[in-house]
């Protein structure tokens, strides 16, 4: 029998065509072209849409378990041909009836799930974990496939229907024969999609994004995810290895983490969460653009990778999950918008995370400071950008002291150990501890043993000024002019030094040497042994922070110092005597020039040593010289 004769079957006759709803061939367009930007996503959206369709049949059976009937095995299948370059999905869900299929199908934006919360009352809501809205997202397909088969049968009828379009103007319904309840969708890849047609890129696809929905994932009869979310699951119910081994998967690393949190919260939001501290930063950690690798899931599904939104940038370096059952997954699922609910998971994530922390600062002091170690740095970015948590983390700040070698300090601990009379929290920047004890500008606080905080990060230099001020100390440099320090402590160096008028001149001639290069040159009351030293005016920025602003602006131009003589110190007292007998003597100007150079070069602002090395060999010369005759008379 030739094509032209052939006799049409009943169902055939059956087959009815509809028109698509609200300019479908518009918004298929911006759902293809513009909603999203991995094609892959076609793939988390239709096993999202399973999951939703195996969710709501669950929840049926807890009021009338035969609604299961024989197939009471909740599963999503996928079945791929990669010689064909086909694809299909099944799952055993509560499938459609025609009116549906033409209700979730037939109109964009309309939503079969949206509806059937709607008719939910009381708890049942609550109970119910629905992931996803039928009807926008189930159209992502056509941006792999140029036409789609759906076939399904609700759990409530005998009847089956298969729904077919290309995705343009219009589909077609007809009845078929199914002996199965649930829905099956089906098509072949585009030419521009075929990679898809793969095994792997599906497998990998899936553990990217639906690793964790709640019922088994098979791919050719295979099951491919882990199919009940870690972080769903009670605490009590999970192995530390299996943490180990779940930080691991979301961290990419081959280490175990430091430690983690697994929450569980229904008030002031409902969401699961586990949160992991790694065991050291990653590689890129201190660059602000660094992924957080805080994945956001919402009911199971995964939205993105890196939510910056729930977790302040300092706080970056924290791995995790987190599933919000009080999201809504919006018509993208790319981009989750700030909104009240990720406020208050980003206030509640925080506040655990600093508990934490503070609990750990307070009773495992050897954890803590190795946490402080790797991760200290992002505690006083913190402090400097997170004001709403800034007293907080102002507790949890630590450094090295000139009273402890081995532990570090917290500001409490200088609090309570500095004196009644101490009127001011001292701290210091240097590279390292060695370069700091070899100040000049530690020597007062040495002798009359005032404790010092020791700084080495450069970031140390931005925090101290904002922190200001600790239980009503002012945080003082020892590099600062204006030091509050007791004249009675310095008593015992007046007997060794030079009268007022001849002060008042030597500190003019070097004033007169010195010239703009200096603010002023003052009498040091902090140095015991050093001949001078360079210290910032009040308002001035210190030597480190002038460093850091000449690397970021070349143009930038630091101010002057204020020169620090110490009178009781041999050297001055010897040139003291020169300027009064041979004032013309160019030994004076060159100790002057040394002096200045050296502390210069000490505090790290020495820009051109080209004539302090020559000058060194020169006064080396004339010292030796004196030397020798010394020896031979």
């Amino acid at each position: 029998m030739s094509e032209e004769q052939k006799v049409p079957q009943p169902e055939e006759a059956k087959k009815e065509e509809f028109q698509f709803q609200a300019e479908m061939s518009q918004l298929l367009h911006l759902i293809t072209h513009s909603l999203y930007t991995h094609h892959e996503i076609f793939l988390r959206e239709l096993i999202s849409n399973s999951s939703d369709a195996l969710n709501k049949l669950h929840f049926a059976s807890l009021t009338d378990a035969k609604v299961l009937g024989d197939d009471g095995e909740l599963k999503i299948d996928i079945d791929l041909n990669e010689e064909e370059k086909s694809f299909s999905i099944y799952d055993n869900g509560i499938g459609m009836t025609k009116d549906e299929f033409i209700s979730n199908l037939g109109t964009i934006a309309s939503s079969g799930t949206g509806n059937f919360i709607k008719q939910m009352t009381g708890d049942s809501k609550t109970d119910l974990e629905l992931i996803g809205q039928f009807g926008v997202g189930f159209y992502a397909v056509y941006m792999v496939a140029e036409e789609v088969t759906v076939d399904s049968r609700s759990y409530e009828s005998e009847e089956g229907f298969r729904w077919i379009s290309k995705g343009t103007g219009s589909y077609t319904i007809e009845p078929i024969e199914l002996k199965e309840r649930g829905t099956r969708i089906s098509f072949k890849f585009k030419k521009e999609s075929e990679e898809f047609a793969n095994k792997w890129r599906i497998e990998s696809t899936i553990k990217k994004y639906s690793d964790f929905v709640s019922f088994p994932i098979s791919l050719n009869s295979e099951k491919t995810n882990q199919s009940t979310a870690l972080w769903a699951k009670a605490k009590n119910d999970i192995k530390d290895e299996e943490y180990k081994e779940f930080f691991k998967y979301i961290a990419n690393s081959t280490k175990d983490p430091l430690s983690w949190m697994h929450l569980s919260v229904e008030a002031p939001v409902q969401f699961n969460s586990i949160l992991f501290i790694p065991e050291e930063p990653d590689k890129f950690a201190m660059t602000n653009d660094m992924d957080t690798r805080l994945h956001l899931y919402v009911k199971r599904v995964f939205i993105q990778n890196d939510c910056k939104e729930l977790i302040p940038q300092w706080l970056r370096f924290v791995k995790g999950v987190v599933d919000s059952e009080d999201l809504n997954l919006n018509i993208s699922r790319e981009v989750t918008q700030k909104n009240i609910v990720m406020e208050k998971i980003n206030k509640y994530l925080v506040r655990k995370l600093l508990g934490e922390f503070k609990d750990w600062s307070e009773k495992e002091k050897e954890r803590y400071e190795k946490f402080w170690g790797d991760f200290g740095y992002f505690i006083k970015e913190g402090i400097h950008t997170d004001f709403a948590n800034r007293e907080k983390l102002i507790e949890l700040y630590r450094c090295q002291s000139s009273f402890e070698v081995d532990t570090l300090t917290s500001l409490n601990d200088y609090a309570t150990r500095m004196g009644t009379d101490q009127e001011e929290i001292y701290y210091v920047y240097g590279k390292n501890r060695v370069a700091i004890e070899n100040s000049p500008n530690l020597e007062y606080f040495k002798k009359n043993n005032i404790e010092v905080l020791y700084l080495f990060d450069e970031i140390d230099d931005f925090i101290m000024p904002s922190i200001a001020t600790y239980k009503e100390k002012p945080l003082v440099g020892i590099d600062k002019a204006d030091l509050k320090l007791k004249d009675e402590e310095v008593a015992d160096k007046e007997k060794d030094t030079l009268e007022e008028g001849v002060k008042k001149k030597l500190l003019g001639y070097f004033k007169d040497i010195l010239g703009e290069r200096v603010e002023d040159v003052i009498e040091s009351k902090r140095l015991v042994d050093s001949a001078c030293t360079l210290v910032s005016p009040k308002e001035a920025m210190n030597a480190n922070m002038e460093r850091m602003m000449k690397m970021m602006d070349q143009d930038f131009k630091g101010g002057k110092r204020v020169m620090e003589v110490n009178m009781s110190n041999p050297l001055i007292q010897h040139l003291s005597d020169i300027q009064k007998k041979f004032p013309q003597d160019s030994m004076l100007k060159d100790c002057i020039e040394q002096l200045f150079e050296g502390a210069s070069l000490l505090e790290g602002t020495l820009e051109d040593p080209s004539k302090l090395v020559p000058r060194t060999t020169l006064l080396m010369e004339k010292a030796t010289e004196l030397y020798l005759k010394s020896l031979e008379s």
